[in-house]
């Protein structure tokens, strides 16, 4: 009995360091992408619109929304 209370508390953890771990993966494949639209726009948008930004974030934010319920559903069976 006392063995499964203590093993609680280790996967409550482990959960709270995967979530945080998912949080980060977000930021940075966000960040990524953003930069990547900022570079496109300078080197081959001649108007001086940004257009690639807009586009390259609205991916990044969707790829991380994709990454963040996969990594969800494995963590809830």
């Amino acid at each position: 009995m006392k063995n499964k209370d203590q093993q609680k508390p280790k996967k409550q953890l482990k959960q709270i360091a995967a979530l945080s771990g998912i949080a980060i993966q977000m930021g940075i494949t966000i960040y990524l992408f953003v930069l990547l639209g900022k570079w496109l726009d300078t080197n081959y948008n001649s108007s001086g619109g940004k257009a690639f930004l807009i586009v390259c974030t609205l991916i990044g934010v969707g790829i991380s929304l994709y990454a963040v319920l996969k990594q969800i559903n494995k963590l809830n069976p």
